[in-house]
């Protein structure tokens, strides 16, 4: 029989082998082992032919298995091998020993003791590889965490090298601007994948995602399904000009815009949000329509329709950006003097304040940057007196301070009482954190008590309203003496005090922990004592409250209506009350730069009927036909509406008439004829 033959029966074919205790040694051995190793091994890293057969070299394909599976399947092969080998030998041994040879039985005894033997040899060998894998495997484990404490050491030695210091707590990159926005902050469900979990988060949307035909990704929304199907609604994007690496760009209202527009205004002066409710019928991505419908449906206590109609005006702008305008660059600006333009920052701020509302902070913070990015020298919302509370909300004590450091020279950001106290208290809280150098948490409370003393200097009507915000009595030598006493809020500018009063409404809630209180007590007795001493830069900040806060500018009464804070609303002047605010345009500026002009509608008194007249007197909505057909109020003619609201109004005159006073005889009285001559 030949030899391939036999090794079929004995499943000896190629691959078939039985693994021995000596397989797979070239992946788990180290130099030691080879060194030990190497006698066995012929030229060219063969084996002897006689040794063949106990271990097959099988190269590992599958280099991501795990070795300490390997190790236990090692083993058992092992083993079996062991014990499969003797028994196929033994059992030739006795098939030649029925044939009649006396001294293959002695041979086929010895063969037995030598494979026992050399069994108990493997497994010997077996149990020194696995401790030297165990030695290799610590070994591996400490060179990988030396591996990590040599790539920290070269980290901290390139910032070292870069120049970079840390007296306080570390600013951000200096490479990104002040005013840089991330797009994935832009987006409310990064925070809430934070707090809840993206299971939670996208389980609901991901289905409806598969369903959305829509032209275009954006950033600062989601389209839903539920919305109108897109179609270009006459908005276009245009760069004005470039210069100094900014970028000056306008939205344009093409003429069907201008029609839509001039629809609008009708609608608001009708004071009738079913008109509006019209419009966006044939105009469903009208930016005006959509802004004003959702304060209605704010005052009507539905939040939920009102933030989707402000995320529906943010998506019809940007669907319209022009290529080169960029939401994160900060080089690209916005004029709020256009009233086209305008939309869009109004849109920008109302999302901001659904985010606050919703427990996005970070998020809000990001929105507060790009409104403040659009026009930073003249600020037209006022975002300055909102960055600060985001920042705190979001914990970004980093940003706020950042920004307070580099636009302090050129902006004097310290004249604000809410970057007078929010700075102070950012680097309180950042010296609380427990993840930074001790030298940086002392440095970090230094600079807050410094800052907080000079607050309280410059601004010492904050500290008595704040302290009955915050529901705590103040101390009686706090609360007796001159300084912080009632004189004090009372003598403040009206401007200062609107300030003051829109930073204590929207803020006062971050002062209430204990440790804050108590770093406030002890600072505010480090300024009266200084008060008491005669400290020159007391009588120094006294006369700067009487110059800088004279009257406050267009822009922050703007940024209060916006804010709708009740106790800053109440100190605004009476020129600014009285007049007509509109929710999709408060306060225009002065200079506005109209591109088309309004035509003049015809008051109704001059081409109007006598009967007209008369129900409109007494219904003030009252429109005929015609007018509602040239101003495109319900959106389309409908004959049969002007008559159904005409026998309204007859049935509600007659239903008010009286005619008991018809039945007086006149010869009651009949001396008052007399007054008549």
């Amino acid at each position: 029989m030949s030899r391939r033959a036999l090794r079929r029966l004995r499943g000896e074919q190629r691959g078939q082998e039985p693994l021995g205790p000596d397989a797979l040694q070239f992946v788990l051995l180290d130099d030691d082992d080879a060194e030990e190793e190497g006698p066995k091994t012929g030229l060219g890293g063969r084996r002897p032919g006689g040794a063949g057969k106990e271990g097959v070299r099988v190269n590992n394909r599958f280099e991501l298995i795990n070795i300490e599976d390997l190790e236990d399947d090692l083993v058992v092969n092992g083993e079996r091998s062991d014990c499969t080998l003797p028994d196929s030998a033994s059992s030739g041994n006795k098939g030649r020993a029925k044939h009649g040879n006396p001294e293959n039985k002695q041979d086929g005894d010895a063969a037995a003791k030598a494979g026992s033997s050399e069994q108990s040899n493997a497994s010997g060998k077996l149990r020194k590889k696995k401790k030297k894998q165990k030695n290799k495997k610590s070994c591996t484990g400490e060179s990988s965490e030396n591996g990590l404490e040599d790539i920290d050491r070269i980290l901290e030695r390139i910032e070292d090298s870069s120049g970079f210091s840390h007296p306080g707590p570390p600013p951000l990159s200096s490479r990104k601007h002040v005013l840089y926005v991330e797009h994935r902050h832009l987006n409310p469900d990064t925070e809430l994948k934070r707090y809840f979990g993206a299971r939670a988060v996208l389980g609901e949307q991901r289905p409806r995602q598969r369903q959305r035909v829509y032209p275009k990704c954006t950033w600062l929304t989601t389209p839903k399904s539920t919305w109108p199907r897109y179609s270009k609604p006459g908005l276009s994007m245009r760069l004005l000009e470039s210069k100094k690496g900014l970028s000056f760009f306008a939205f344009e209202h093409s003429e069907e815009y201008q029609q839509a527009q001039h629809k609008f205004l009708v609608a608001v002066e009708s004071m009738e949000p079913n008109n509006i409710v019209a419009l966006l019928q044939t105009s469903p991505y009208h930016v005006d329509s959509l802004l004003q419908l959702s304060d209605a449906c704010r005052f009507q206590e539905d939040q939920e329709m009102a933030r989707d109609l402000i995320e529906r005006a943010l998506y019809s702008m940007e669907c319209v950006f022009h290529p080169l305008f960029s939401l994160t660059s900060g080089t690209c600006r916005l004029d709020y003097r256009r009233p086209e333009n305008r939309s869009f920052y109004l849109a920008l701020y109302k999302q901001m304040s659904f985010l606050e509302k919703r427990g996005c902070p970070r998020t809000a913070l990001e929105y507060c940057k790009l409104i403040l990015s659009l026009e930073p020298d003249e600020d037209p919302l006022c975002m300055l007196l909102l960055i600060d509370h985001m920042a705190l909300r979001a914990r970004n004590y980093e940003y706020l301070i950042r920004l307070f450091q580099e636009w302090e020279a050129h902006r004097n950001l310290s004249q604000l009482p809410n970057f007078a106290f929010s700075v102070p208290l950012a680097y309180f809280l950042l010296s609380q954190q427990t993840d930074l150098p001790d030298h940086e948490l002392s440095s970090a409370r230094q600079q807050a008590s410094l800052l907080i003393q000079q607050a309280l200097t410059m601004f010492p009507g904050v500290l008595m309203p704040l302290l009955e915000y915050c529901s705590v009595r103040p101390d009686a030598t706090v609360s007796n003496h001159r300084f912080f006493g009632p004189d004090a809020e009372i003598s403040q500018p009206p401007a200062l005090s609107q300030l003051v009063s829109l930073y204590l409404g929207r803020s006062h809630f971050l002062w209430k922990e204990p440790a804050i209180m108590s770093w406030l007590e002890e600072n505010v007795h480090e300024v009266l004592e200084a008060v008491d001493s005669g400290d020159p830069a007391v009588e120094a900040c006294e006369n700067r409250r009487k110059v800088l806060y004279q009257r406050a500018p267009r822009n922050i009464h703007r940024h209060v209506i916006l804010s709708e804070i009740k106790e800053a609303v109440a100190a605004l002047p009476s020129d600014v009350t009285t007049q007509s605010v509109m929710g999709f345009d408060p306060l225009p500026p002065v200079d506005t730069i109209y591109s088309y002009v309004r035509p003049e509608r015809l008051s109704p008194v001059s081409h109007g009927n006598t009967i007209a007249l008369f129900f409109r007197s007494l219904l003030p909505n009252y429109t005929t036909e015609g007018e509602r057909l040239e101003e495109g109020v319900a959106g389309g003619p409908n004959r049969n509406q002007g008559l159904n609201r005409l026998m309204l109004a007859v049935r509600d005159m007659m239903a008010n008439f009286h005619f008991n006073d018809l039945e007086v005889p006149r010869e009651d009285n009949p001396e008052g004829e007399g007054d008549w001559d």
